[in-house]
């Protein structure tokens, strides 16, 4: 009877651990924490958010989800109070033992991400999937009790330091005006969408000392009729090269397209259709990376704050110098004085040429990975597989934000050099973002 005993207590301890580990195993999952930023970007493509604005989602979002990281393995990483503007220590409950890090992380990655720009309870309905796998795996009352408080507390801290970032104040802000000045930027087709987003400069950037900053020199010269000038000779470029594009060249195009709104024009029929937005593209591109690279859950919170903080800045960066020169659109030129039916492959975005908002970006993004992940890290990128789009290889990240340079260009909405310019910018806001954070520690 009491080796039964013995032996009933050994099954029931062993059905007990295992449902704890289950609900561990679940949540603790790095895979789990990419797929909600997949579904925080799906809420962003759903409200149409303009990419500058999508990456403020993205940003606020992650750094709540890190600093949860941060304040529980203070040994291994570093919180980023002080080291980017404005933002003090987090609150935190007095006790959160009984709190599991990694759901808390996820739970603060949620709510900020939806209270920052959406209406709220826009992820209620995913974060209720989430809470009932984990109920359903083992996860205990208590501890989900405390991991809720801890991701309240640290999110409340975040929220209040994001409404300080001049977003508000922007949005009641003067609109561009537009002239049809030789050279200036010009509403496009199909949309002829209003300019977007000519106060963003004025957001406040998380390391960069300004929007100013590594400021790059104003673009050719606009002239037009001059054939050795060097706008000149810029426009036939993308002009002859849009003409000529080749099956590869049109796939690099809309692999790296990225444009949150398409809007599509079938005789009088005209509707929209959605995809990610750049900084969304380079969300998913963090998600890909860190399962190639096995990482575990706190490296991955960590390269998805580092990355998001990267393009932020370069948003801010770009749409100053976008706004300073207001130039205008390949498209624009080469229907009024060259051909009046030529079209680019790609549909223009509603906002100046120069310098080049992807190339910008994806070469602060790309500097950001590497710091992570490592220079001639190997990826297949997926993203845009859910829209009908083949995937692309890369042996590093840098490779790949070469490639957007090309992309931007062969789509017909960049000048070559305002997209090498722009690669130069990135790089060096990526970089300082690399070394000036100190996150991860040795």
């Amino acid at each position: 009877m009491k080796r039964l005993f013995i032996g009933l207590c050994a099954v029931v301890c062993l059905f007990a651990c295992n449902k704890s580990n289950e609900y561990k195993t679940y949540l603790h999952n790095p895979e789990l924490f990419s797929q909600t930023v997949h579904e925080l970007n799906t809420v962003v493509m759903g409200n149409n958010f303009p990419p500058m604005v999508a990456s403020r989602n993205y940003v606020y979002a992650a750094i709540a989800s890190y600093e949860g990281i941060a304040s529980a393995y203070p040994d291994q990483y570093q919180s980023l109070a002080g080291q980017v503007n404005g933002l003090k220590p987090v609150s935190l409950p007095a006790v959160n033992a009984a709190a599991d890090i990694e759901l808390a992380a996820l739970l603060a990655y949620m709510k900020v991400g939806e209270a920052v720009t959406f209406p709220e309870g826009s992820m209620q309905t995913y974060k209720d999937s989430i809470l009932k796998i984990a109920r359903d795996k083992g996860l205990p009352s208590d501890v989900e009790k405390a991991s809720q408080l801890l991701a309240d507390s640290v999110s409340a801290s975040i929220i209040r330091w994001s409404k300080k970032d001049n977003y508000l104040e922007t949005r009641g802000a003067e609109k561009y005006n537009v002239m049809d000045i030789p050279g200036r930027w010009v509403p496009t087709p199909p949309l002829y969408g209003s300019a977007a987003e000519p106060h963003w400069m004025e957001i406040r950037p998380m390391v960069i000392d300004s929007a100013s900053m590594f400021a790059p020199p104003p673009p050719p010269a606009f002239n037009i009729t001059d054939k050795n000038s060097m706008y000149y000779k810029e426009v036939m470029k993308i002009k002859n090269a849009i003409d000529s594009l080749t099956p590869e060249q049109k796939h690099m195009a809309e692999f790296w397209d990225d444009n949150p709104f398409k809007m599509n024009v079938t005789g009088h029929v005209m509707y929209g259709s959605k995809k990610f937005s750049p900084p969304g593209h380079w969300m998913s591109v963090v998600g890909i990376s860190a399962k190639v690279a096995k990482a575990d859950y706190a490296t991955t919170v960590y390269a998805f704050a580092k990355t998001s903080i990267a393009l932020f800045d370069a948003f801010i960066q770009c749409w100053y110098v976008k706004y300073t020169y207001n130039t205008v659109r390949p498209e624009t030129v080469i229907n009024k004085y060259i051909d009046a039916n030529w079209r680019p492959y790609l549909q223009t975005p509603a906002f100046p040429e120069y310098t080049c908002g992807h190339s910008t970006i994806s070469s602060s993004a790309a500097e950001a990975l590497t710091s992570v992940f490592g220079d001639n890290f190997a990826y297949t990128d997926s993203t845009e597989l859910e829209f009908g789009i083949a995937n692309r290889s890369f042996k590093s990240f840098r490779a790949a934000a070469d490639e957007n340079n090309w992309a931007r260009f062969y789509g017909g909405l960049h000048y070559h050099h305002s997209c090498m310019v722009s690669t130069e910018v990135g790089k060096s806001i990526g970089q300082l973002v690399a070394d000036r954070l100190k996150m991860k520690k040795k």
